[in-house]
């Protein structure tokens, strides 16, 4: 490992200062990402700014509806919050399916947000990837692609999964990002806060050079929804998906009449389904509908060499989870 300066900020604005000085700075929280590409030599901070003591570890409810969310609240204690439960139970589901109890307990809100990709040519620190080398080619295309490989908003020059579990529930549920920087405070649609990677894949987030994560504050609740996260991996526990979707919906008796779908291990972002979700409103629960509308959720995708089966099975993932929230709702 390198050697690198260390400074514990006590406020955002300390948080910034330090931040903004000259070199190659990082902000460090629960470090369940960063330490690992550290010690890997793939990212390479000559200072890390400790954030561990601010204030943003609690989660509020606002007068509006919506919950605000403090960048340092740990993954346990936020699929654990009895309003989450109660009221985000997709985003419960989504962070327990993820990691383990362990990482859970170090990792934070806006660390998770964070996230890097898996993809082992840009982890392992000499491959073409120009996440990590901007223009150097990206190995995975034409290389190993299976299982942290996407299918959906792929580009020449990037095909790695966006890795977050808790993202694809955040997706749907809908939500805003504030940030801190040196020209002051600004709020980020969820929607647009993960970049595609386009012509730039090393550009991964909508973050301005020295802001930082204060909030994530989730929409308000569809009233009387009912949702879930279903996850498909190579095995149970302390897995990456190969495919998942984070689904609400209100039901009318057997009619939908609003839904909100989201999936993940398929994009190259937490992936919106729009078209799929609007196919489900007014109609009638039927297997035939969901089967349909899970192929509408995957339209547009493109398999490489290894990961074709992530479309058929990112259609099942959305179908599945439609189908038992739908027998649910009869109980």
């Amino acid at each position: 490992m390198r050697t690198f300066d260390y400074t514990r900020a006590q406020t955002p604005a300390q948080a910034i200062s330090s931040h903004v000085a000259p070199g190659q700075p990082c902000y460090l929280a629960g470090g369940t990402t960063l330490l690992d590409l550290v010690k890997l030599d793939v990212m390479q901070p000559d200072r890390l700014v400790d954030i561990n003591h601010l204030a943003l570890k609690q989660i509020q409810p606002l007068a509006d509806g919506r919950l605000r969310i403090g960048a340092l609240v740990s993954n346990t204690e936020l699929a654990n919050h009895a309003l989450i439960r109660e009221q985000y139970a997709v985003l419960s589901e989504a962070i327990l399916a993820g990691a383990s109890t362990q990482l859970r307990n170090k990792a934070t809100t806006a660390g998770n947000l964070m996230q890097r990709v898996r993809c082992n040519y840009f982890r392992d620190g000499v491959s073409p990837c120009n996440k990590r080398q901007p223009g150097s080619g990206c190995a995975a295309i034409d290389g190993h692609n299976r299982s942290v490989h996407a299918v959906l908003g792929t580009s020449e020059h990037c095909i790695a999964c966006h890795p977050s579990d808790m993202c694809v529930a955040i997706a749907a549920i809908g939500a805003q990002v504030t940030v801190q920087g040196p020209n002051g405070i600004r709020e980020i649609a969820f929607a647009d806060f993960h970049k595609l990677p386009g012509q730039t894949p090393w550009e991964e987030h909508a973050l301005q050079p020295h802001e930082l994560i204060t909030y994530v504050t989730l929409d308000a609740p569809l009233a009387n929804s009912r949702s879930a996260y279903l996850k498909l991996r190579d095995r149970d526990s302390y897995q990456f998906a190969l495919a998942s979707s984070a689904v609400i919906v209100v039901m009318d008796g057997q009619r939908i009449t609003q839904a909100r779908i989201a999936l993940g291990g398929v994009g190259t972002k937490p992936w919106r389904a729009p078209e799929a979700e609007r196919a489900l409103a007014g109609k009638q629960a039927g297997l035939e509908l969901f089967t349909q509308v899970g192929e509408l959720a995957m339209q547009g995708a493109q398999a490489y060499q290894h990961n074709a089966f992530k479309i058929p099975l990112g259609q099942q993932v959305v179908t599945r989870n439609l189908r038992n929230l739908a027998a649910r709702s009869t109980r």
